[in-house]
């Protein structure tokens, strides 16, 4: 069991994915010890108390990724990083790009040098599709974080160590998603849901969905591929009358920096792009060491292909989108 008796590093860890990932590891592992590694310590009391039956297991470390001597204190004997701290609040990083560049890039390359400084064997950075032809600042610094990632393996010289990419889009759920936006237009009343673009698509994935993605990439990363879950689509007029049967639906346009469609492989990436069962792998365009013995075991994609909400094969019809919605925990 590849995280048995190894110690794991979130970076972030207190967020939606983290504490997911940390639930999910010790429900079906046996790891020697998490870490998590955020800023806010009122988020990582309540953490440390919503799992206190295991903590013998956890440890908690305030820091922030920009401080890569703290960074280094926190790696020491850490078996695997999963990089999940960000600045992903779109008008956010518009309005202090400088912030969202010293955290999204900045931050990016300081885990780089600090698990290769510190005996890391595996790191797994998580992508959006926002970096995928990005239209806002959010994108483009999550873009070269990823590209930071695969060029990473470059520099791992002798030491047994790879660094790989997760990508997807908004979890169902998660903080600043539609699905809560929509139930606390609902819990207060209110008949309308408005709707930026009748023609707007997203993917739809669960938090148990990323995580088992992340593990994947634990299992089967040689170093520089970018994973990438196949899941249902689903059209935002539908989840509005999932939501709100019968619903008015004013359309209200598109809002800066948002896309129609979440798009995660472009037709550019086609060409080193290999399907899956239940995933897609976008290998590197160089190899960066001797360990990246790529032997893909899946089909090579179509010359012209792309995979976006828009285009998928597979969608949710709106009694779907109900029962999902059932599974699905989000605060209001």
């Amino acid at each position: 069991m590849i995280l048995d008796n190894k110690t794991i590093l979130i970076t972030g860890g207190t967020g939606s994915f983290g504490k997911c990932f940390t639930e999910y590891v010790l429900k079906n592992y046996n790891p020697q010890k998490i870490i998590i590694y955020s800023r806010d310590e009122f988020k990582q009391f309540m953490m440390a108390n919503a799992f206190k039956e295991y903590s013998d297991k956890l440890r908690f470390f305030i820091g922030d990724v920009r401080d890569k001597e703290r960074l280094q204190r926190a790696f020491e004997g850490v078996d695997y990083v999963i990089h999940a701290a960000a600045m992903k609040q779109v008008p956010a990083c518009e309005y202090n790009p400088n912030e969202a560049i010293k955290t999204n890039i900045h931050g990016a390359q300081n885990i780089i040098d600090a698990a290769l400084d510190s005996g890391v064997k595996k790191v797994v950075a998580l992508s959006t599709d926002k970096a995928v032809n990005p239209v806002n600042l959010y994108g483009g610094t999550k873009l070269v974080s990823d590209k930071l990632f695969i060029a990473a393996n470059a520099y791992a010289g002798h030491k047994d160590i790879s660094f790989s990419i997760v990508r997807y889009g908004n979890v169902a759920g998660s903080r600043g998603s539609v699905i809560p936006f929509f139930a606390n237009i609902i819990k207060n009343g209110g008949t309308e849901l408005p709707i930026t673009d009748y023609r707007m698509t997203r993917f739809w994935i669960s938090l148990e969905e990323g995580v088992q993605l992340v593990i994947k990439a634990l299992e089967e990363a040689k170093g520089g591929e970018t994973f990438i879950s196949k899941i249902p689509s689903f059209k935002i007029t539908d989840l509005a009358q999932a939501m709100l049967p019968g619903c008015k639906m004013p359309e209200v346009g598109i809002r800066e920096g948002e896309k129609l469609h979440e798009i995660m492989v472009t037709v550019e990436d086609s060409m080193n792009t290999y399907e899956y069962d239940k995933h897609y792998i976008i290998y590197p365009q160089m190899k960066f060491n001797e360990r990246q013995r790529f032997e893909p075991t899946g089909k090579r994609v179509a010359d012209g292909f792309s995979y976006s909400s828009g285009n998928n094969t597979e969608w949710l019809s709106v009694e779907e989108i109900k029962e999902l919605l059932k599974t699905v925990h989000y605060e209001v």
